[in-house]
């Protein structure tokens, strides 16, 4: 299908929900949009496909907590099809037995004192605490970053609101904020808690999407990104989307088809039309030419720049810092297909902890070690794993009496010791690795599985169009978030480039089915006149 005209106010060139988000925000303020997308379906990472007969599998994105409150109520996004399914709780198996938290806080706390008395007297104080600092900087993930180089007092307001905030803070909220900030997730939580299996599968937040080991430095804030999470205004609340990822950005898309924005997938983009130093649109890899008034990515800034730009079209200076921009994927997903509820050893039989996440994390010495191949150019052999059975809340994504395992894996460094393109090589025996380490808590897992889905980092660089397969566009660390996010000058979604903005997870306020990327670019831009 081609596009019904060959000019627009803005090209999206991406229809992941970034992408998409800020195509609905451009369209609903009236603007003339288009969306290219490269593959035959959208949703970029967060895409839901039936790989088999039957099954659907949300293919990487498996969960749904960031998604901002604002873009589901500006969007309205529930009357598109939004629905969001509680999930409730975690469980971590181990040899013979298992640690259980759940939703309800009392159920909580007397499984922790099965464990220890002191940590189920910490786990409320913990909670609080969190809840505070989330509270305290969430409002960062709605602000556009200032320009440090630049003086204008209008754009430092949120930040000096913000500064007023932690000045007003209780000086142990002060420090706790500090140490979130600098100190490895398992440092900081070891200062409460003492049970291994606790500390390790609470810990194993701060390295989803790093390519670091829990006792980096810096991942005490990926484990506070994650605690942001909020579903009809509670923090630390997870769900899955009603017939998989994929419907939050169906949901998002027809939204922005409402407000009259055209979508075309199958419409790969090879470069950014740039004339006259400033981007007049895109040229599609058929050769088709489309201009526009500006040009919107939803890629990463790897992508972005040095693939649909060129280095060319850019300043030496920025080129260097695009270079240096960490993007070390260090994920993997693995998608089962069963004929039964896998049945675990430390609990025999279905029943509601199944219905929550199910974490492989026994230690934190199981999670290092685990670190440690990946360090040396090779995927865990015994890695983290995060499982959940969306089938069993929504009955949808899987036939009759069957059901689907989702598997988030970590680590799968993109930068293999044999190199990267040998992932295909190598892709089932990490597969494999992923099956049999399940297979450990559960008993006749192997003989369950129907059809398996493996997917590397190189698979996600190569089909989704995550540059190294960084799920995150970049990674959450200090020195790449708020206005270094991608590149110090340039985190305001304006690009060095006239005429070019990026509205990905590589902007602020980074990676997660959140969505604030798209609608903090597409709000800027709007503000800014569409120049």
């Amino acid at each position: 299908m081609a596009p019904v005209a060959n000019r627009y106010d803005a090209v999206i060139i991406g229809g992941g929900h970034n992408g998409l988000t800020a195509a609905a925000y451009l369209a609903r303020a009236g603007r003339k949009v288009l969306v290219l997308e490269r593959r035959h379906v959208l949703g970029g990472a967060a895409v839901t496909e039936e790989v088999f007969p039957g099954f659907r599998f949300s293919e990487f994105s498996y969960v749904v907590s960031l998604l901002r409150p604002e873009i589901i109520r500006e969007l309205e996004l529930p009357k598109h099809g939004l629905e969001i399914l509680p999930l409730d709780g975690t469980i971590t198996p181990l040899d013979d037995d298992y640690l259980w938290r759940v939703n309800d806080h009392g159920k909580t706390i007397r499984e922790l004192r099965r464990w220890s008395k002191s940590d189920a007297e910490a786990y409320e104080e913990y909670g609080l605490l969190m809840a505070d600092m989330a509270r305290f900087i969430k409002p960062i993930l709605s602000v556009v970053p200032p320009d440090p180089g630049a003086f204008n007092p209008f754009d430092w307001m949120p930040v000096v609101g913000l500064a007023k905030t932690f000045r007003d803070l209780p000086e142990r909220l002060q420090s706790t904020f500090v140490q979130l900030m600098t100190m490895s997730a398992t440092e900081f939580l070891q200062q409460w808690f003492e049970t291994d299996p606790l500390i390790a599968t609470m810990s194993a937040s701060g390295i989803i999407g790093t390519f670091q080991g829990v006792r980096s430095p810096g991942t005490a804030y990926v484990l506070l990104h994650h605690y942001m999470g909020e579903i009809d205004g509670a923090f630390r609340a997870w769900g899955f989307s009603k017939g998989g990822t994929g419907r939050v950005s169906l949901a998002i898309a027809s939204a922005a088809r409402a407000h009259g924005a055209e979508i075309l997938t199958g419409a790969p983009v090879a470069r950014v039309l740039v004339q006259g130093g400033r981007a007049r649109g895109v040229v599609l890899e058929n050769g088709d030419e489309i201009r526009a008034s500006v040009v919107v990515s939803g890629l990463d800034p790897n992508r972005t720049f040095l693939r649909l730009v060129g280095e060319e079209h850019l300043d030496e200076t920025f080129v260097r810092q695009i270079r240096r921009f960490k993007l070390r994927g260090s994920s993997g997903k693995v998608n089962l297909a069963v004929d039964r509820l896998p049945d675990f050893a430390c609990r025999p039989g279905d029943g509601p902890h199944l219905q929550g996440d199910i974490a492989i994390a026994p230690s934190i010495d199981y999670l290092e070690r685990a670190y440690d191949q990946a360090k040396y150019g090779d995927f865990s052999t015994r890695p983290y794993i995060n499982v959940v059975i969306p089938s069993l809340v929504d009955p949808s994504v899987a036939p009759p009496g069957k059901h689907v395992i989702s598997c988030f894996v970590q680590y799968a460094p993109y930068r293999i010791k044999e190199g990267p393109e040998h992932w295909p090589e190598r892709r089932e025996a990490f597969g494999d690795a992923v099956v049999d380490t399940l297979a450990e808590y559960v008993p006749g897992l192997k003989e369950s599985i129907l059809y398996r889905q493996v997917l590397t980092p190189w698979d996600l660089e190569q089909e989704f169009g995550l540059t190294e397969g960084n799920i995150f566009h970049g990674e959450l660390s200090l020195e790449q978030l708020l206005f270094l996010r991608p590149a110090a000058g340039w985190a305001r979604y304006r690009t060095p480039l006239p005429g070019l903005w990026l509205a990905s997870s590589g902007a602020h306020p980074g990676g997660g089915v959140m969505g604030a990327p798209g609608e903090l670019a597409a709000k800027m831009l709007l503000r800014e006149g569409m120049k």
